[in-house]
């Protein structure tokens, strides 16, 4: 099993990763094997999803000593979402090396941003179970970069902080936060969220928590709230 070259520079020899073709395997290709355990990236999933927030909890305390709560909880949601998780795993050409199921693949499920974000969530579990956390952090410290300088090097402002401002400056009542939805496994749960405030629904969001829906959501109502041109 191979590492597109830049994840492997990453790892330098990667030939002790005895959890790596499980990291690289999506569920359809494992429910196609004939011989042998079907095993696939999901509990690997799991796992190097916590380890992720731990690492991203860590450097962000570290980099930013004088944020507050609210600001390195929407910073580090902002690193650790689907989305962003999908970049990094874009950059590094991860989806090249994951194995499929046939019809999986015929349906371009290599690049789409839930699978590189599971995917890269997976490899980070697997190199904590065979090399430990100081090396599964280094390789999160890349993300990590990654979606710093996506986002301008600084910790953002709280959203729904912000948006509770804005409300009560506009006249409007205390806004309330919706659970509309979820989709997805017990291990990766989707959460979608409505705003409402000034009679009306402000913006839509969507998380891997609850809190992380209603953060996406209030930074759409702000948006909403946005002074036309």
């Amino acid at each position: 099993m191979k590492l597109p070259a830049l994840l492997a520079a990453v790892l330098d020899d990667h030939a002790d990763l005895d959890h790596l073709e499980q990291a690289l395997t999506h569920p359809s290709h494992a429910n196609e094997r004939k011989k042998g355990p079907r095993l696939d990236y999901q509990r690997l999933e799991f796992l190097g999803d916590a380890v992720i927030q731990l690492c991203v909890s860590e450097a962000l305390m570290a980099r930013f000593p004088e944020a507050r709560e609210g600001e390195l909880s929407f910073l580090r949601s902002s690193i650790v979402s689907t989305e962003a998780l999908a970049d990094y795993a874009r950059s590094v050409d991860l989806g090249a090396s994951l194995l499929l199921g046939r019809g999986a693949d015929a349906a371009g499920e290599r690049a789409q941003s839930t699978v590189l974000a599971d995917a890269i969530e997976a490899v980070v579990g697997a190199v904590y179970l065979d090399r430990g956390l100081d090396v599964a952090r280094a390789l999160v410290t890349n993300v990590i970069e990654l979606g710093l300088e996506a986002r301008g090097q600084k910790p953002l402002r709280d959203a729904k902080s912000e948006l509770q401002e804005k409300v009560q400056a506009l006249g409007g009542a205390a806004h309330r936060y919706r659970l509309v939805g979820t989709t997805g496994p017990d291990h990766s749960r989707q959460f979608s969220v409505e705003v409402d405030g000034l009679g009306r629904v402000l913006g839509r969001g969507a998380g891997r928590s609850k809190k992380a829906a209603e953060q996406d959501a209030a930074r759409a109502g702000l948006q909403a709230l946005e002074p036309s041109e």
